[in-house]
């Protein structure tokens, strides 16, 4: 290390915030590489005098730096708070479990006793839940009673390992006589899906003692909501539930709704973006008005429901003393149902904790209703074939496309059996999904590259932003997006009537990285756009030259790419490769 650089950094250590057992180097920007690097941070923990909780967020720590901290831990018995969230930018993430690994066993070694371990944002993917696994498993996490997981791309292995763990740190306390009494559980931004979260459940179900759940944009549908609501149940305690941006359905809905009944305590119910639609809204309405005696806030916005079931959400609060917030923004209740939204509200002397309804999508008709549950069942049928021919493939029983459904399969049904309507590319675009992308058949990628006009770069901005609006890391999606993207960008990148510029710019625009005077509304994640972007990059196709303007723009501070730190990690490192 330069000697400028060394001056810089015992600056920088001079600043640390001191105070109450804890010791900070929150943001300051630390490059911890070697071991000489983390000499001075390493010092300052030695003479830390009854050092309580430790701050490294906002630095970036490398596998032999965080050795040298970890030595300097052995010694920290009293250690019982590691804020240690986003301490790894830019490092590979094979990197990453070997420093986690160092820490937690200096933390064993310690003797040390955590009440609370936050790793968040730190894009270790399933490789680093394997580095903190020992650590949870160990004496030192018995007293764990908050674990902050927020977007580290854990996936569904990652959350199948944690889960495994949590229970076994369960099963070893309680051998002691003292229990695993966890009361704080973050983990959105994950990827879990459905098995990472019935996993999770199963540990949860074990716990009994969770008060705050956040477990926001996992990708998880009914069958993970169904299971995580069984497991709330055995959580009496429970006063803070986020599931934003999951798919309840109906089914979902009405399971946890079921559980919602059971629970005394509940203060904050978030279920914004799960798509409970009309039926689950009336399900939890009921709950809201049988129980929840001290609810504070609830959050059913965009979730497709129509007027009548908001306005039944709405009377079920009539009792609810203690509401502070009711969001039904983005729902269809049309002008007239948001005006009797409010009168009810009004009636209770309640109409401020009403929020904000400028995103109302209008009333539908009321065969629109009937459409939406019938696309609801689609949607159920569809899960299940494709988890049929899911494990046909795998024992080598045929090709996906070619295996029939459980019901024609079924020679006793003698009930005609509709076919999923078929999709064409204005379908697809319209309203994209990994499902419809599929069900466009081996062709879709040449389809939408044909269908796309190539001397209009907004139309081929917008066809690539779609596609990748759907990616999922299932190989079956995963391997349709990239195939697909790559049809439509060679064909667009070689044609002599596109520009590139213009294109990247206008990408940009779209991602939300790049201000316009026009007003564009930015895509809701960039999680989709930022891995196919990554594939994109690497390709022959891809004009070299616009790898460092994308380089200028991922590298920013951006609150979007802060929620997709996993997928913007690789992105990076991809571009840096180049």
């Amino acid at each position: 290390m330069a000697s400028e650089d060394i001056t810089k950094l015992a600056e920088s250590l001079a600043k640390a915030q001191v105070g109450g057992g804890q010791l900070s180097f929150k943001g300051k920007s630390l490059k911890l590489n070697t071991a000489e690097d983390a000499k001075e941070v390493s010092k300052e923990i030695e003479e830390f005098d009854g050092l309580e909780a430790l701050r490294l967020e906002g630095n970036t720590v490398g596998v032999e730096a965080a050795k040298v901290i970890a030595k300097a831990l052995e010694k920290k018995a009293e250690l019982k708070r590691c804020h240690w969230s986003d301490m790894f930018t830019g490092r590979l993430r094979s990197e990453i479990p070997f420093a986690l690994t160092a820490l937690g066993e200096a933390l064993i070694t310690a003797g040390s006793q955590l009440v609370e371990l936050d790793l968040s944002d730190n894009a270790f993917g399933p490789d680093g839940v394997r580095g903190f696994e020992a650590l949870l498993k160990s004496p030192a996490c018995f007293t764990l009673q908050e674990l902050k997981l927020n977007n580290c791309g854990m996936g569904i292995g990652g959350g199948k390992i944690l889960a495994a763990a949590l229970k076994e740190c369960h099963w070893k306390s309680s051998a002691v006589g003292k229990p695993l009494a966890l009361k704080v559980f973050v983990a959105g931004r994950n990827r879990l899906e459905n098995d990472g979260a019935t996993a999770l459940a199963e540990a949860f179900g074990l716990i009994e003692t969770l008060e705050e759940v956040h477990m926001p944009q996992n990708g998880i549908n009914h069958p993970g909501i169904t299971a995580l609501a069984q497991a709330f149940a055995a959580n009496p305690l429970l006063r803070v539930i986020n599931l934003n941006d999951n798919t309840f359905t109906e089914k979902g809905a009405v399971a946890m709704a079921e559980t919602l009944k059971t629970l005394r305590q509940v203060e904050v119910i978030n279920f914004g973006d799960c798509l409970v639609r009309s039926k689950g809204a009336i399900a939890i309405a009921e709950a809201v008005k049988e129980g929840l005696p001290k609810l504070k806030e609830l959050n059913l916005s965009f979730c497709e429901i129509k007027r009548d079931a908001a306005l039944t959400i709405a009377e079920a609060t009539e009792d609810k003393c203690e509401l502070e917030k009711l969001d039904l923004n983005g729902n269809a209740l049309g002008e007239e149902g948001c005006e009797q939204l409010q009168e009810i509200l009004e009636g209770f002397n309640m109409a401020d904790v009403l929020g904000s309804l400028s995103d109302d999508e209008g009333e539908d008709e009321e065969d629109e209703d009937d459409e939406g549950e019938d696309e609801e069942d689609e949607d159920d049928e569809g899960e299940d074939e494709e988890e049929e021919q899911q494990q046909l493939q795998e024992r080598g029983q045929g090709e996906q496309e070619s295996l029939p459904s459980k019901k024609i399969l079924d020679s006793h049904d003698s009930t005609p059996v509709s076919s999923p309507p078929p999709v064409d590319v204005a379908t697809f675009l319209a309203f994209p999904s990994p499902e419809k992308l599929l069900r466009l058949g081996p062709k879709c990628s040449v389809l939408i590259a044909q269908q796309t006009d190539m001397s209009d770069t907004e139309k081929v901005v917008t066809a690539l932003l779609k596609i990748s609006s759907v990616f999922k890391d299932e190989t079956t999606v995963k391997t349709a997006v990239h195939e697909t993207t790559d049809a439509l960008m060679r064909k667009a990148f070689t044609s002599a009537t596109f520009n590139s510029d213009a294109f990247i710019t206008s990408l940009l625009i779209h991602m939300g990285l790049l201000k316009s005077e026009e007003k564009i509304k930015a895509v809701p994640s960039l999680y989709g756009p930022l891995m196919t972007l990554n594939h994109m990059v690497q390709q022959d196709y891809f004009p070299k030259s616009l790898a460092p303007v994308l380089l200028a723009f991922v590298t920013k501070p951006n609150r979007a790419l802060d929620s997709c730190s996993f997928a913007r990690h690789m992105l990076l490192q991809t571009l840096h490769q180049l």
